[in-house]
């Protein structure tokens, strides 16, 4: 049985959802991957099915936090001029919850001039800044 990993990552313009499922697929030699995006619900989905702003926050909000529960492993995509902020909710909650956090960061941009914020930094036991360092690490 392979360890269950949590793919933490921004998921909502057709490219960062589609590097996701790329993403997913090399994690998935070596783990059990939960995307959001895909094994649980998106809001504007759920807002646009009929439900109410309120349920479909909470609907999605218990999902992610309940998968995050059962993982092992947090991975998280820090790409971006900023982190994305649900990308430091998960991030912080799987560290407070002793799992094991692991990011990519392909983007040399970041808003401190000596990297980034601590409160992330010290989260992670690993930063890979390829596709190719994450293809390495999940064999």
């Amino acid at each position: 049985m392979k360890p269950v990993l949590y793919l933490a990552a921004p998921l909502f313009s057709h490219s960062e959802k589609t590097f996701n499922v790329e993403l997913a697929g090399i994690l998935s030699v070596k783990f059990d991957v939960f995307l959001p995006q895909r094994d649980n619900y998106l809001i504007v989905d759920l807002i646009a099915g009929g439900m109410s702003v309120d349920a479909a926050r909470r609907k999605v909000f218990d999902g992610d936090l309940g998968a995050i529960q059962s993982c092992d492993v947090l991975f998280a995509v820090l790409d971006g001029r900023s982190v994305d902020e649900g990308t430091c909710f998960e991030l912080g909650y799987a560290h407070a919850s002793g799992k094991t956090c692991v990011a990519l960061q392909t983007d040399p941009r970041r808003l401190l001039p000596i990297g980034n914020n601590p409160m992330l930094e010290c989260t992670l036991t690993q930063v890979l800044q390829s596709l190719d360092e994450v293809v390495a690490w999940a064999r």
